[in-house]
């Protein structure tokens, strides 16, 4: 790592204005704003993979409030998000981490900053706006029920199933959080790791996607959590409900990721064309209850060595 402190300057500051000009594109300009957002991280990484923590953390601050200086107080959240996945993918390279700590670390981050974010949302300026957004989003799904009464002359929901749907979207908002930020620094990393390797940084790799194997305590949680669905049946709305729903609709993803790695896994070891993986990752989407099912097996039962087996005989 260099330790001359010029350079550390020069380079602190070219990354800072790189960032700056990254978080303005992927806020201002909506063509490329995509492209900005998933390489917004990146000047703040590189920075942390080459220097300390400490360095880092500052570079993550002073570029957040040079964001906030041509963008206002709106566009703060936004540059935060990026400037903390960009300090810790950077730290854990610098550290030589493996990639499933650096996935989970980033993962975590962004809930623990989104989360901050929306408390002081709440208490300091007396916004809610995951509520505001839903009441959004459901004012236009009831202009589009209307709209479509009228040209049809039937009521396309009940207004009873239209609460009740409502009412599980609301519920199932901290599982959609949570599967929307592991998501997002998925790609995230999948976008820069590469970068970083060209720009002399050391990456580690992600083992083949057909040798996943998820922890086998997932398994135990999905059981226990579908023993409580199963026979405690608790009531709608009640916190019991909540924290059990939203647990089933995480790790039914999880098993249904399993599931799909399962499939790589067969195809693999058969042979078949690549196509057909992509085939079976489309056809996993619909027929998620089997896959997951695959999933179940896959965790519980060593049937990788079964299908090996019959294959060489």
């Amino acid at each position: 790592m260099p330790n001359n402190q010029t350079q550390r300057l020069t380079h602190g500051a070219m990354m800072i204005a790189i960032f700056a000009i990254l978080i303005a594109i992927a806020y201002y300009v909506p063509i490329i704003s995509l492209v900005a957002t998933l390489f917004a991280p990146l000047p703040i990484a590189w920075f942390s993979a080459k220097y300390d923590r400490s360095s880092s953390i500052i570079l993550g601050v002073i570029g957040c409030i040079i964001t906030f200086f041509f963008g206002g107080l709106l566009i703060l959240p936004f540059s935060m998000i990026f400037a903390v996945c960009g300090v810790v993918m950077g730290d854990a390279l610098r550290t030589n981490k493996s990639k499933a700590y650096l996935f989970m670390a980033t993962g975590i981050s962004v809930l623990i900053t989104f989360a901050i974010q929306y408390l002081i949302s709440i208490k300091l300026f007396e916004r809610d706006f995951i509520k505001e957004s839903f009441q959004l989003m459901r004012e236009s799904y009831m202009a589009s029920f209307e709209f479509a009464e009228s040209l049809t002359g039937e009521q396309p929901m009940t207004e009873e199933a239209f609460n009740l749907m409502f009412q599980h979207i609301e519920i199932a908002i901290p599982a959609t959080v949570t599967l929307a930020a592991f998501f997002l620094s998925f790609l995230l990393i999948t976008v820069n790791l590469p970068i970083l390797k060209r720009l002399g940084i050391t990456v580690p790799k992600f083992q083949a996607f057909k040798d996943l194997r998820l922890p086998r305590t997932i398994l135990w949680i999905y059981l226990i959590v579908l023993t409580i669905q199963l026979f405690v049946r608790p009531e709608l709305g009640t916190s019991l409900y909540v924290i059990t729903f939203n647990f089933s609709l995480v790790l039914w993803v999880l098993l249904t990721i399993q599931g799909i790695s399962f499939l790589h896994f067969v195809l693999d070891a058969y042979r078949a064309p690549k196509f057909l993986k992509g085939l079976a990752t489309i056809f996993a989407i619909p027929l998620y209850n089997f896959v997951m099912l695959l999933g179940i097996l896959d965790l519980g039962f060593d049937i990788r060595s079964f299908v090996t087996g019959k294959i060489r005989k």
